[in-house]
């Protein structure tokens, strides 16, 4: 891991970076930011993720009669679109960022199963809200070409963590989070749209964390694609045809403090940045328990632009949240079901 300060002052690290090819690496390890980065991927990568966070903007821009339409109150807004339903740390509702939720591993008989077993947790088991190729055509088809193959792209990653965790894991299931990572559809995708900053968002002082408080992810491994920066003032969001185009991406944030900060190991606070032909892959609470802490949970935020360096710009991202399904045990006494719910709680 290297650290350095760039020209704005802001502690930047690198993470482990790996080849697809290649995933070998203890990346890991004690010393590490609990987040890695890999490259080398296929070369339409940068073709779907370019599509999938242009179409952020386009939902979070619909007629707001078109988002409750996707809106689904029964399962705490994890399904679907959702804004404002999450409370800040200071208690206050959160409307800067719009989400959009889904399920992108599908499997009829283990959805069945799950209904069965779990009918009072629809935050897990109800179905996708697709909008309508009418409202916003051809989203789907890029939500699920990316999703999955970001959920493939995991499942190499979750291999080489089983071989690390076989050796320092007393009684760990081999094969563990590969099995996890391809077959459980608790596996859930969050496409994220952070709003361009209002007149009186930029007035006054900022959080260090106000696009996005420190939290710890609750699944197993989180797979995160860059951020899209948009300037949608210069490029409004409109769909004027049958085909969507992909929005013109600026080369670099507003303000080069913005983004994505880890706590390391050591207690520091180190941004770091995804490079757009690459995905990262940290870890989250239940790979903590079900690991003994071998894995460490990655306590992360998001910092939105200081005021008066914001513009009319906002910020799209995309992360893959790879988990257990309902039954499958994180410790001696919790299923994933009842592990899940409790972080529900915490946070709605």
């Amino acid at each position: 891991m290297a650290v350095n300060l760039s020209e704005s002052g802001v502690q930047t690290a690198s993470p482990v970076t790996v080849s697809l090819r290649d995933l070998q690496s203890d990346a890991f390890g004690p010393d590490s930011l609990g987040i890695i980065v890999v490259r080398d991927l296929p070369s339409d990568f940068v073709t779907m993720r370019k599509a999938l966070l242009s179409y952020s903007s386009y939902l979070a821009n619909l007629p707001q009669a078109e988002l409750e339409k996707l809106e689904d109150p029964q399962s705490s807004y994890l399904v679907g679109w959702s804004c404002g339903k999450e409370t800040l740390k200071d208690g206050r509702f959160d409307t800067l960022k719009g989400s959009y939720y889904a399920n992108p591993v599908q499997n009829s008989e283990l959805h069945q199963k799950a209904i069965d077993k779990f009918p009072n947790l629809p935050e897990y088991t109800a179905a996708n809200i697709w909008p309508s190729n009418d409202v916003l055509p051809g989203f789907e088809q890029a939500f699920q070409s990316l999703c999955t193959f970001i959920v493939d792209t995991a499942a190499l990653v979750a291999q080489a963590c089983d071989r690390y965790a076989l050796k320092n894991v007393p009684q760990y299931q081999e094969g563990y989070l590969e099995h996890v990572v391809k077959t459980s559809i608790s596996t859930k995708a969050r496409l994220l749209h952070y709003y361009a900053p209002t007149i009186n968002q930029g007035e006054g002082e900022s959080s260090p964390d106000d696009w996005c408080a420190t939290h710890l992810d609750h699944g197993c491994l989180t797979g995160l694609t860059s951020a899209m920066f948009i300037d949608e003032a210069a490029n409004p969001p409109r769909i004027d045809s049958a085909q969507v185009s992909p929005l013109p991406e600026l080369s670099s944030p507003p303000d080069p403090a913005a983004g994505l900060y880890i706590h390391s190991r050591s207690g520091k606070v180190t941004k770091v940045n995804i490079p757009k032909d690459c995905l990262a892959f940290q870890t989250g609470e239940a790979l903590e328990v079900i690991t003994k802490g071998k894995f460490r949970a990655v306590p992360h935020f998001v910092k939105g632009a200081a005021p008066g360096k914001g513009g009319q710009v906002a910020r799209n991202t995309l992360a893959v949240f790879t988990q257990p399904n309902l039954w499958e045990m994180v410790d001696e006494k919790r299923d994933f079901a009842t592990f899940a719910k409790e972080i529900v709680e915490r946070n709605h």
